[in-house]
């Protein structure tokens, strides 16, 4: 009798609102202590009592499949069936974190695809952080916002099969949303003029160039140099064409000043290589070209005329 779903209860989704929980982990549900114990005979009143001593948020967890108060409330909550009001006042909750957490989940489950994009997206802008159970029971951290995001585009959660929702931009083409405003976009919109402010300020800056900030540390007298590469340049295949210096010069001269005999010596010698006739003649031609008879006419030559 305190398992059944309350009378006058409306369908959901053409079923009972207690066949949302799958049968097992209902079952799981109506044999726990905390079911026995903390969730005979509650109202829609008592409920917001018991939610707000929940210190964490999960599903089922343990060999055992034990399920936490989290889910526990929740079923309670789907037996009992309280208005609509009661859980917008959950939701608007702001003290009480795992309060609103119950009622976004209630209206999850039960209510219709515009009023969960209604009610839960303005809980994207909760960031508080919050418990979660996992299945071996260990405890995770979350936010707010995460828990919701999952609400919104999961399959499952807390190990409750959640029912389809219509896509967004089907219910804004029908006009029956109006398009979502991101709590984020004033401040990006400070953010980017911000940036356009401090852009126009360093714009007068960059216009100066380094060459002018260069040129301002030279001579402004000198000439510009055309800008010459770092390598140095090969050198050209010509030869290099001796330049005869005046220190060489006054070398030469001193040299020839001291040395006077010597320059005489070799000036005769020149001369009377130029007069003899045969002095052009090598040695070779000399000792050949002479033969014995000519030697015998010289000679009886000369003999003749020393008679005379």
């Amino acid at each position: 009798m305190a398992n059944r779903t309350v009378k006058d209860a409306n369908s959901i989704h053409g079923t009972n609102p207690q066949y949302l929980v799958e049968k097992i982990i209902r079952t799981r549900i109506y044999e726990s202590k905390y079911w026995k114990e903390e969730c005979f005979g509650l109202t829609a009143e008592l409920v917001v009592d018991k939610a707000m001593e929940l210190k964490y948020v999960g599903g089922v967890y343990g060999g055992n499949i034990k399920p936490t108060p989290f889910l526990c409330l929740t079923l309670k909550m789907l037996q009992i069936q309280p208005e609509k009001d009661i859980i917008v006042e959950f939701i608007k909750n702001e003290d009480f974190k795992y309060v609103r957490l119950l009622g976004a989940m209630y209206m999850r489950l039960t209510g219709t695809s515009v009023d969960c994009y209604k009610y839960l997206e303005p809980l994207y802008n909760d960031y508080r952080k919050i418990k979660s159970q996992n299945r071996n029971g260990e405890f995770e951290l979350m936010h707010v916002d995460e828990f919701i995001d999952e609400l919104l585009h999961a399959e499952r959660m807390c190990d409750i099969i959640l029912p389809r929702l219509q896509k967004r931009q089907v219910l804004e083409e029908a006009e029956l949303l109006d398009a979502r405003i991101s709590a984020l976009e004033e401040d990006l919109d400070e953010v980017e003029t911000s940036e356009e402010e401090d852009e126009e300020e360093e714009k007068p800056e960059r216009v100066q160039t380094p060459e002018t900030h260069r040129r301002s540390y030279r001579d402004m007298d000198r000439p510009r140099r055309s800008p010459s590469p770092r390598y140095k340049r090969s050198r050209s295949p010509r030869r290099s064409v001796m330049v005869p210096s005046p220190r060489r010069d006054r070398d030469r001269d001193r040299h020839r000043s001291k040395s006077p005999r010597r320059h005489r010596s070799r000036s005769r010698d020149r001369r009377h290589r130029s007069k003899s006739p045969g002095h052009h003649r090598s040695h070779r031609h000399r000792s050949h070209s002479k033969s014995p008879e000519s030697r015998s006419k010289k000679s009886h030559k000369r003999s003749r005329r020393g008679n005379e």
